[in-house]
């Protein structure tokens, strides 16, 4: 199958990764995607490290002058990759896209991984309802407000949350030794880690607090810690420092810091290993919880707010409420006993390769959260989409 991946986003952010990841996906089991975005932007840069064909479009600019240069472009596009599905994963140029769809012959898709809720307006409710062969959502929050405020029909509802490359991200013994090491972190230390960049939306000054109210009643001999993968963003580390500092537990300098940041790290599966459970404390977002599928697969048991798709990934007994200090700290204490702390790891490893949340028909997906499930729902996604275009693989013009 030959597809278009349409990532016209200018930073490598969530809805990036999914749909350049999705192309990765699919060529290695061999089809063919291209990844088309915007000229100088880090999906498509990253795309070309993994060796994927990509094309370069001005897909955001609708300015009225330009705009018939833009429509010469895509046509010259499809006309010289003939796509079996074009995929949107952002909703800028959408419209042109469906405008082209019956003279080039394609089937086309809209993938939604924006936290953003669409209105229930006149243009999104014939793209969604009638232009589009199929929409996928990459949570069930958003699922529920396609079904019930834009009235998209459940047969061309799919909820896809993603996958996770396990042959990447997995327990390694030698990863969880050589990490802890790196990090000063001690035999008796049970190390508490979140993933993500130093952005407010993270959480990642209520888990400093949440960690210095546990850490009151944390067991005798042993010592909770919290380990930040994650780099200057919005925040820096100075921040983390006086949060740390304000919270009680010191500066990030101190011996044995109750708070450690790691920094930019190339390989994130290793730091991931270091840790004894993942926290995914975010305020917002997670519309696609990448971070919370990468601890997960690495064995790690994780607990998470009760936003985006942390639902659909966790049962309700390991979610609190955003910024929710005091329960985030009773979930860290519970920790501090094995049975519970195996019972979660087990949960989370079912999820991955099991799917064990309970499905809801045309709202909750079946099946595991790897990069295998993740291409085989997308495959049958497109196969209803061009069985819904009346077409068939290769018909494109």
């Amino acid at each position: 199958m030959r597809t278009l991946q349409i990532v016209n986003v200018r930073w490598y952010n969530a809805t990036a990764w999914y749909g350049v990841t999705l192309a990765r996906t699919l060529n290695a089991a061999g089809h063919r995607s291209r990844v088309v975005g915007l000229a100088e932007t880090e999906p498509l840069r990253q795309a070309r490290r993994m060796g994927m064909e990509c094309e370069e479009l001005p897909l955001n600019d609708m300015a009225p002058h330009r705009l018939p240069a833009l429509v010469r472009g895509m046509e010259d596009l499809l006309r010289r990759f003939r796509p079996d599905v074009v995929n949107c994963h952002r909703g800028e140029s959408f419209v042109l896209w469906a405008l082209l769809k019956r003279r080039f012959g394609f089937a086309l898709v809209r993938t939604r991984g924006d936290q953003r809720l669409p209105r229930s307006n006149v243009p999104n409710l014939w793209l969604h309802r009638k232009a589009a062969d199929a929409v996928v959502s990459t949570n069930s929050r958003m699922s529920r407000h396609f079904l019930t405020r834009l009235g998209v029909p459940e047969e061309r509802l799919f909820t896809v949350l993603g996958g996770v490359d396990t042959a990447r991200f997995h327990a390694s013994s030698v990863s969880r030794t050589t990490a802890r090491a790196s990090f000063g972190f001690e035999p008796c230390d049970f190390v508490l880690g979140i993933v993500g960049r130093m952005d407010e939306v993270k959480g990642i000054r209520e888990s400093i607090r949440a960690l210095a109210a546990a850490r009151k009643s944390w067991p005798a001999g042993g010592r909770l810690r919290l380990l930040v993968i994650g780099f200057d963003s919005q925040y820096s580390v100075n921040d983390v420092n006086t949060w740390s500092e304000e919270a009680g537990l010191g500066p990030l300098d101190s011996p044995g810091a109750a708070v450690v940041v790691s920094g930019r790290v190339a390989q994130p599966e290793h730091a991931i290993n270091a840790l004894d459970m993942g926290v995914i404390a975010s305020l917002g977002s997670e519309t696609i919880a990448r971070a919370a599928l990468e601890i997960m697969a690495c064995g790690v048991p994780l607990v998470g707010s009760a936003v985006g798709v942390m639902p659909d990934i966790l049962p309700q007994e390991l979610l609190f409420a955003p910024g929710d200090v005091s329960e985030m700290s009773r979930l860290m204490l519970r920790a501090g006993n094995a049975a519970w702390l195996d019972a979660v790891r087990k949960t989370c490893h079912e999820r991955i390769f099991c799917g064990a949340v309970p499905p809801v028909p045309g709202i909750r997906p079946s099946g595991g959260l790897t990069l295998e499930n993740f291409r085989d729902q997308t495959l049958a996604v497109y196969a209803s989409a061009l069985k819904r275009a009346g077409l068939t693989e290769g018909e494109s013009l």
